[in-house]
């Protein structure tokens, strides 16, 4: 479990944003023998062969080949993405002799921990080289940027009710002097620019602090992007040592709602499936279980009222099942049932999750992917504190738990 945790840590790292992501399970696979698959050229599949497909190089869809008969795919969804502050496309600002980046932020970003904190910067460019377009991923792994902090003597209400306002307060600053914004993003390229012209970029600011072991006993995992790489990493991992036929489907844009090509809103996993069953499609949904892998709630010590007793997942405890009666999670007693009982037979714990009937819920690709799909699903999660933070927390034990589950659930 140890080592599991380690090769997590590192793939997080490796991992600022989907693209690094993405490269880096397209890597994994590859070593293992997977067949890369193209979206425009046709599909010839063998039986027992394995194989994958990206969109955009932010999401991936992994599968071995055929599915089985009886029981179809188990098919694991997560996500590639995670809030974090975007920068704008025009973002170089100077204020107070200092020049500044400025920054949109993506999806349900808890501001406040942004601050104090050594950025890096990573993401996606597309550029000329002379007359040829061209893209390339760059991560800048040191600090460039900060967000400092208004001293508490100019704010004495910092403490107390203190909001940020995303427009003037989260803006990074970067240097002193001149900057040209232009060269230097394409100076991580290649040392000479002369012939190279920015066209446009997706880059995000990260914390260049690494993911780690945490408490006395090195009982906690402390990250940033736990929700929701963890998960991509667990199914991946299921995926390679699993003896029965999976598929692993890691979507872009789940924090803004899954409404894109490369999202659970999109047709990318109908569109792959579609090619691998052809007329049997819809009979290989009615075989199939999707679980909808996102990171949930543990009950946090400082703040217990904001889970009811009943339903209130802790850290190590095992993985949680996530239910609502509005659909916000795809849960039924029937899925909810299979696991339980793989996870029995395995002696990994479960546990579940209502949210208050007075809070609002979240939700996942999980009721997307059922709606579109036609397939049954079950909503699970491994309990995370500070989500949506820049470095949220969860459990050494939890992941390996899930991944033991998903290795064994085709089997029941």
């Amino acid at each position: 479990m140890r080592q599991f945790n380690e090769e997590m840590i590192s793939f997080i790292n490796a991992s600022p944003t989907p693209f690094h992501a993405v490269q880096w399970m397209a890597q994994m696979l590859e070593c293992r023998g997977f067949i890369r698959l193209y979206e425009d050229e046709p599909w010839e599949l063998n039986d027992g062969s394995d194989y994958y497909v990206t969109r955009n190089d932010s999401s991936i869809i992994a599968f071995t080949y055929p599915p089985c008969n009886e029981k179809g795919y188990t098919l694991v969804g997560a996500h590639t993405d995670s809030p974090h502050l975007r920068l704008k496309p025009n973002p170089l600002t100077t204020s107070a002799g200092v020049k500044r980046l400025g920054v949109e932020p993506y999806g349900g970003v808890l501001f406040n921990p942004w601050f104090d904190r050594d950025l890096g910067l990573a993401g996606r460019v597309v550029y000329l080289d002379g007359e040829v377009r061209k893209e390339a991923l760059i991560m800048i792994d040191r600090p460039i940027a900060v967000i400092p902090s208004l001293a508490i003597h100019l704010d004495r209400e910092a403490n107390t009710s203190r909001t940020v306002n995303a427009q003037t307060d989260i803006v990074p600053m970067v240097a002193c002097g001149e900057l040209d914004f232009e060269t230097f993003i394409l100076s991580q390229i290649q040392e000479d620019t002369t012939d190279l012209t920015l066209l446009a970029h997706e880059l995000s600011f990260f914390d260049t602090q690494k993911g780690s072991f945490a408490g006395i006993n090195e009982e906690f995992i402390t990250s940033a992007r736990l929700d929701n790489l963890l998960s991509c990493f667990v199914g991946l991992q299921a995926l390679i040592d699993a003896s029965y036929p999976m598929m692993v489907a890691c979507m872009d844009h789940e924090e803004v709602g899954s409404d894109s090509h490369v999202g659970a809103g999109g047709t990318f996993v109908e569109e792959t499936l579609r090619r691998i069953a052809g007329e049997e499609f819809t009979t290989l949904m009615h075989r199939s279980i999707m679980v909808s892998c996102d990171n949930a709630h543990a009950q946090h010590p400082n703040f217990p009222s904001k889970h009811e007793s009943e339903h209130a997942p802790i850290l190590n405890e095992g993985l949680v099942i996530k239910i609502n009666s509005n659909q916000r999670y795809a849960t039924s007693a029937r899925t909810q049932g299979r696991l339980i009982q793989c996870a029995r037979a395995l002696h990994v714990p479960t546990q579940t999750f209502v949210t208050r009937s007075d809070m609002g819920c979240g939700s996942t690709i999980g009721p997307i992917s059922a709606t579109r799909l036609g397939i049954e699903t079950i909503d699970v999660g491994i309990p995370t504190l500070g989500m949506h933070s820049i470095r949220e927390l969860s459990g050494v034990n939890d992941a390996y738990g899930l991944y033991r589950i998903l290795m064994h659930l085709g089997d029941f």
